[in-house]
């Protein structure tokens, strides 16, 4: 399991990057640079970084579900995902 601050800081960046995103890109419609720089960093979404939403482990997303593979594999054999069952052949 990931830190709560982690999740936690996250979560405050997606905010950042949506209470910009209107002003961020008239700037970048108008190319000023200045302007785009004097924005907060943790506004920008490449910043973002794409977390399990049960864990928060950052790595190993599946992004059609939003689980990490670990959570995904577990659920998907507990039946919990709908239409998804184990290969077997």
């Amino acid at each position: 399991m990931a830190k709560e601050s982690m999740k936690a800081r996250e979560v405050k960046r997606a905010k950042l990057v949506e209470k910009y995103a209107e002003k961020r890109a008239k700037l970048k419609a108008e190319g000023d640079v200045e302007g785009l720089q004097k924005l907060p960093r943790n506004s920008n979404p490449i910043r973002l970084h794409n977390r399990c939403k049960m864990t928060g482990r950052p790595r190993g997303y599946m992004r059609q579900f939003g689980l990490s593979r670990i959570q995904f594999r577990e659920m998907a054999s507990a039946g919990l995902i709908p239409g998804i069952k184990k290969a077997s052949w």
